[in-house]
């Protein structure tokens, strides 16, 4: 087994540093700081892939100027896994983390494993997750997020005293791309997307509380095209994009929800979905929050918001939440 098939099971083991790890030249990708501790979502085939054969996860720059120490991103992903992030001092709650990168690929470092290290700080055990990509053969291409995010859940709460968590405070969080399938498992968690495969699949599915990161929200007028068609496919009816559009999906039972985003957003305008999003929110009286800094455009994470207003985004989801009792505080 090499080592990029290593990663693409999320097994990572004690390897050597890649050569490309200080320059970020693509390569085979796993670094000695990885977790070692790891979850494969699916007892074997996921659902819809049948007959399919993905390569192992192929790693790539996420895009330039590179401003963390690593910055991959990945796709093929053919064994979805979550990477476990335990803190020092737990305080009870996690987070799932869902990378962006427009269902096409997804920030494993910039929107994922540097998170988890940031909420570990206050406490929060986080599970980074490598959802599978709609356009890489799977059957139901529209739904395999979806399916990944429910199962991910499911395991989490199922597995609560394994993890040192408590099942009513684990939420889900994700940025852009994985900001929607943030909001779609937070409207869309008893939905069947899958057929039942174990004693997993009976366990709860809807997260504790949502956070959703600059998110795509709606898939008709102002939505991120590329998002849209990865998922959709390039020929979508007018009846799948009303089905995927979350703010038309949201309902009383949606959880508690903190969304975060930039008014000068040209890639994800904020108005027709982070904002639309939260008046369908308030609409169904859901308890809700969100925050629009001035600026910080689209795709800050942590790295690109050192030093501005955008810097303080954790501590405000980290004091949200403590009011709600999902974390301690920042």
């Amino acid at each position: 087994m090499d080592r990029r098939t290593v990663l693409g099971l999320g097994l990572a083991a004690a390897v050597a540093k890649p050569a490309w790890a200080d320059t970020l030249i693509p390569g085979d990708g796993v670094l000695p700081s990885d977790p070692r501790e790891n979850i494969i979502l699916w007892p074997g085939t996921p659902p819809g892939g049948e007959g399919l054969s993905l390569s192992p996860v192929r790693v790539h720059n996420h895009e330039p100027p590179y401003i963390t120490p690593h910055d991959r991103a990945i796709d093929r992903i053919g064994v979805p896994v979550m990477n476990v992030f335990r803190p020092e001092k737990p305080d009870g709650s996690a987070l799932i983390i869902a990378p962006g990168g427009g269902y096409t690929r997804e920030m494993l470092d910039f929107e994922g494993m540097d998170i988890a290290r940031r909420f570990n700080k206050a406490g929060v055990t986080c599970f980074v997750l490598r959802y599978r990509l709609p356009g890489e053969g799977w059957a139901n291409r529209a739904d395999v997020p979806l399916q990944d995010a429910q199962r991910a859940m499911r395991l989490v709460r199922a597995n609560a005293a394994k993890y040192g968590v408590d099942e009513a405070q684990i939420g889900f969080m994700g940025f852009s791309a994985g900001g929607h399938l943030a909001a779609s498992i937070a409207t869309r968690f008893d939905d069947t997307v899958y057929p039942l495969l174990d004693e997993i699949d009976k366990v709860d599915a809807r997260p504790s509380f949502s956070v959703p990161m600059y998110p795509v929200i709606t898939l008709g007028h102002g939505a991120h095209l590329g998002s849209r068609n990865n998922l959709l496919g390039p020929n979508a009816s007018n009846e799948q994009i009303d089905a995927y559009s979350c703010q038309r999906l949201v309902i009383a039972a949606t959880p508690p929800s903190f969304i975060v985003a930039a008014a000068d957003d040209t890639v994800v305008p904020t108005v027709p979905n982070g904002l639309t999003y939260y008046a369908a929110l308030q609409g169904s009286r859901v308890p809700s929050e969100i925050h629009i800094f001035e600026t910080g455009g689209h795709g800050f994470g942590l790295a690109r918001a050192v030093g501005r207003p955008t810097a303080v985004w954790p501590e405000l989801v980290l004091r949200w939440g403590a009011t709600h009792g999902f974390f301690k505080g920042a």
